[in-house]
């Protein structure tokens, strides 16, 4: 993802410093140091570097730093809030009209998912904003871009207008339009033309789009692995056309981002989305500080909860839960929590957006992981239902049945069968809590850092094999 290498960098910086009881000019120029080479690494702009780095060196000598009990902790969160101030210190919403149709155009170059952002974006007004969205194919140029566009709307049921590629992109928008207006949408997002550079002939075609409509929002699209170029494309496209703000796609790639921090300082332009796969669901609003959080390693607990509620069946965990509480676990359980996990993504970036451990992600070998998720649900699901309840009573032969049936081996059953008794006498734990009025946020921190130092101690128990490392799967 954007950004993991320059959170790697500054998060062992950060703790170096923060482990220091007396800040001196030293430290602190030893700090910056470091810093500078992560951001000029992250392919950071080199005056942006020079900037921030200034105003990091300016508050940090300022008197309520020098004073401070915990210096090297006052001077992460200065670092934390330039990081902010470069992002932009606020998330930029989308700008809707007070009356009539508001307008929302994409543009960009050829390639960087353009037509998908504006499905995607589309999807997001409509159940998360309460908007009556519509998208126009002005894309003429590619027959394929109106197909596209087409299918998105179709799996997030939302229309498409096209006039095909025999109708030019100005006259495809005048009658979109007016086939808005006659619908009673409210909102109407615009699918522009791209090419594999900027030239005379795309400029004119959205400046025209852009004098027949007046959007009230310009989106330009562009690719975070393309580095410090978001700044050249963005200065060139906001040249000829009132930009108001940027999509940014592919951040899950492997890529700096160091334009991403770059674009905002230079240019003015806010990140207003980003998006984060391939699937339709996974473009989201861009929130400056919970990306300094996650650029620092502090997690991003709110994006975290705001993606198990839109994507988790809250009806059954509200179910497993009670479950819990009654001190009831059975491997149908363990199942079902299983599949709901998955449902979250990555574990690794999942561990990013837990306060603490965002330095065991890159630990997390994903391909390893997804394969022993399918090992646990393929014994699972060769159980049956009366082993489900109860795999203790489960004698050699049922597991030899059960390894046969789920492609795996007699010890992995056991395995999987030890972990599960681990987690039914927790749960078993923490019912008879509830039920005695001892469940309190103590008991359950204590009970949990217990499980947690055993898991340390005795790798064994948990991954089979003595020695390795218990965060790394």
């Amino acid at each position: 993802m954007a950004f993991d290498s320059l959170s790697e960098r500054l998060n062992k910086t950060m703790r170096n410093i923060a482990g220091k009881g007396k800040l001196t000019d030293k430290n602190m120029e030893d700090m910056l140091k470091e810093v500078r080479l992560a951001l000029l690494e992250a392919d950071v702009n080199y005056r942006v570097v020079k900037d921030f780095l200034n105003s990091v060196r300016d508050k940090a000598r300022g008197e309520d730093v020098l004073s401070s009990v915990e210096p090297g902790q006052m001077l992460v969160k200065i670092v934390h809030d330039e990081i902010i101030n470069l992002l932009g210190e606020d998330k930029a919403d989308l700008n809707f009209a007070d009356h009539g149709i508001t307008v929302i155009m994409l543009v960009g170059l050829q390639g960087t998912g353009k037509t998908t952002s504006v499905a995607k974006i589309a999807r997001i007004c409509k159940e998360k904003l309460s908007r009556r969205p519509m998208m126009i194919a002005a894309d003429v140029i590619r027959p394929a871009a109106i197909d596209q566009l087409k299918t998105l709307g179709e799996s997030i049921g939302v229309e498409v207008f096209s006039l095909g590629t025999e109708v030019g992109a100005v006259e495809t928008v005048r009658a979109g339009m007016d086939y808005a207006k006659e619908k009673g949408y409210d909102t109407v997002f615009i699918d522009t033309a791209g090419r594999l550079h900027i030239d005379e002939d795309l400029m004119k075609e959205l400046e025209d789009i852009n004098e027949l409509v007046h959007p009230q929002e310009i989106l330009l699209t562009v690719d975070a692995m393309t580095g410090q170029d978001i700044v050249n494309v963005a200065k060139a496209f906001n040249e000829r056309l009132p930009l108001t703000g940027l999509v940014v796609t592919k951040f899950d790639g492997d890529s700096r981002g160091g334009g991403v921090l770059s674009v905002k300082a230079i240019t003015g332009l806010p990140v207003k989305f980003v998006g984060e796969g391939e699937k339709i669901e996974d473009m989201d609003i861009f929130y400056p500080d919970r990306m300094a959080d996650r650029i620092l390693g502090m997690g991003d607990v709110v994006s975290l909860v705001e993606k198990a509620q839109e994507k988790l069946d809250l009806d059954e965990a509200e179910r497993q839960a009670q479950r819990m509480l009654d001190g009831v676990f059975t491997m149908d359980d363990m199942l079902s929590q299983l599949e709901q996990f998955q449902k979250l993504g990555p574990l690794s970036g999942i561990l990013k957006m837990l306060p603490g451990y965002s330095q065991f992600a890159p630990m997390i070998d994903e391909s390893k992981a997804n394969d022993s998720m399918k090992k646990t649900k393929a014994i699972i699901q060769s159980m049956t239902k009366k082993e489900r309840l109860d795999p203790s009573r489960m004698r050699g032969s049922m597991k030899r049945r059960v390894a046969k049936g789920s492609g795996t081996t007699v010890t992995e059953v056991n395995r999987l069968i030890n972990q599960f008794e681990k987690m039914k006498k927790m749960m078993g734990t923490i019912g008879s809590m509830q039920k005695n009025g001892s469940l309190n946020e103590e008991n359950l921190e204590r009970m949990m850092g217990n499980l947690e130092e055993q898991m340390k101690q005795n790798p064994q128990a948990k991954y089979g094999r003595p020695g390795r490392n218990p965060y790394k799967f």
